[in-house]
């Protein structure tokens, strides 16, 4: 493995020069106060917390600009901030610098619904967009769970629990406009649903995680709200039966919109957190998007599959509340975790393999858990072949630490063997470099670090993250 050197802390004069020019250009908009610097250096992992020396709030694109040519001309480090949901420690600042908050770009800029796309600020959230479109008929798929900003959203490569019908955010951002480190402004495609114009800049930094340039804008592919929507929800006897029952719906091609995967310390955990009484045993929650005979047909098909592999206990919800009842249980997993054990932190991991091999991993990694004694709550979007580990820490514990950075390993492997990958939507932040060089080879991963100093020479775009230099 290539040996980590952090770049160095800017330097105090330089960093002072630049502090000095922000404070006087944006105000109030500008702060050093210690508070406002924690929360911008806070994540929902384990990683320390790393605050920025100072924490600026732009509006528009041509602010961006001036920032980063600013910060460029002293070398000082940008750290781009959204929503701060992210949980790999991405919004750290190891080497100081300036967090660059872009939450107040939250325009929406143009809908086209003619054309199912939009153009929108990277504040704004995937709440605030599908409450702006609803009136249109149309949504934006993508639902990673948190209300994240799209800017973040496009910047991790954020997926969540449509992308089996809906793909993940680089099948559906369409062009981008981003600050390059060196503070000019690129746009890197059109409308246009297609094009072999040139190099695909948008796939580029589609999940650079803020390493080679700052997302300002975005165009979003947009889908029309169905006419009908079933969900329901399915007990398994165990989680191998659940994980096959998935393998066998994807395998028919049955266009299931979302299966999610919820094992049985996860429903235990939900059913106190979100006052439910969910039959404690694996399950799946699933839904149908299309007609209203199309998703009653669909449903029923699942419903033959799942009583292949044992399931029962058959719950549906075609009313809006009732399923949005279900789906809020789902998006409350990771806060339910804590009613397992209180006290501890929540180290939210994730990998993905194969569809096949679906069954196989969890598998294993159920019995893992079970071996090492840990508390690790499984869910997972596996109609992708994505799931998560929900591993209670108590940080304070050298040993638990200890255990659990051994547990993580040993899942990377397992998915990374069966030809899958260390993260399937979280991205790689700083808490996961160390895995990414046993799935890239030694030639890519040079490339990605040539392509890195290409466009960022000095090393001030989100440094300390993705890539060891």
């Amino acid at each position: 493995m290539t040996k980590h050197v952090s770049p160095p802390r800017v330097a105090p004069e330089a960093l002072e020069k630049v502090c000095a020019e922000l404070a006087a250009k944006f105000g109030a908009r500008f702060t050093q106060s210690a508070a406002v610097r924690q929360q911008h250096g806070h994540n929902l992992s384990w990683t320390p917390n790393e605050p920025p020396d100072a924490v600026v709030f732009a509006q528009s694109t041509e602010e961006v600009a001036g920032i980063v040519k600013l910060c460029a001309a002293h070398g000082v480090p940008i750290i781009p901030y959204g929503a701060g949901t992210s949980l790999e420690g991405h919004v750290n600042a190891p080497c100081g610098g300036v967090s660059l908050d872009v939450s107040q770009m939250k325009a929406i800029l143009a809908v086209h619904a003619e054309d199912l796309d939009c153009v929108v600020q990277a504040g704004v959230t995937r709440k605030q967009l599908n409450e702006y479109l609803r009136d249109m008929g149309l949504f934006f798929p993508i639902d990673p769970g948190a209300d994240a900003s799209i800017g973040g959203m496009a910047s991790t490569r954020a997926s969540g629990t449509n992308a089996v019908r809906y793909g993940t955010m680089k099948d559906n951002v369409l062009a981008l406009t981003v600050v390059t480190p060196d503070g000019e402004i690129v746009k890197t495609g059109s409308r246009a649903r297609k094009s072999s114009a040139g190099y695909d800049l948008t796939r580029m930094f589609v999940g650079a995680e803020g390493t080679l340039g700052v997302i300002t804008e975005i165009t979003l592919r947009l889908s029309g709200i169905p006419e009908a929507m079933s969900a329901g929800i399915c007990s398994f006897p165990t989680i191998r039966a659940a994980c096959d029952a998935v393998i066998a719906t994807i395998q028919s091609s049955l266009p299931v919109a979302r299966i999610e995967l919820m094992d049985t310390i996860s429903i235990k955990g939900i059913n106190a957190y979100s006052k439910l009484g969910l039959p404690e045993q694996p399950l799946l929650l699933f839904e149908f998007h299309g007609t209203e005979a199309g998703v009653d047909e669909q449903a029923k098909r699942f419903g033959d599959i799942a009583t292949e592999f044992g399931g029962g206990n058959f719950e549906y919800a075609t009313k809006p509340e009732d399923r949005t009842r279900l789906w809020q249980a789902r998006h409350d997993a990771y806060w339910s975790f804590s009613t397992h054990r209180t006290g501890v932190s929540v180290l939210s991991t994730d990998v993905c393999v194969p569809i096949s091999r679906l069954a196989e991993c969890v598998e294993e990694t159920e019995r893992d858990i079970q071996a090492s004694g840990l508390i690790a709550p499984i869910v997972g979007h596996v109609g992708d072949g994505n799931f998560h580990c929900g591993v209670m820490v108590d940080t304070n514990d050298a040993k638990e630490v200890a255990d659990v950075e051994a547990f993580l390993k040993r899942l990377v492997k397992r998915a990374q063997s069966m030809e899958g990958t260390c993260t399937g939507e979280h991205g790689i932040g700083q808490a996961k470099m160390k895995y990414l060089e046993g799935e890239h080879s030694t030639a890519g991963l040079d490339l990605m670090r040539r392509i890195k100093r290409a466009l960022d020479p000095n090393n001030i775009m989100n440094p300390g993250k993705v890539l060891y230099m």
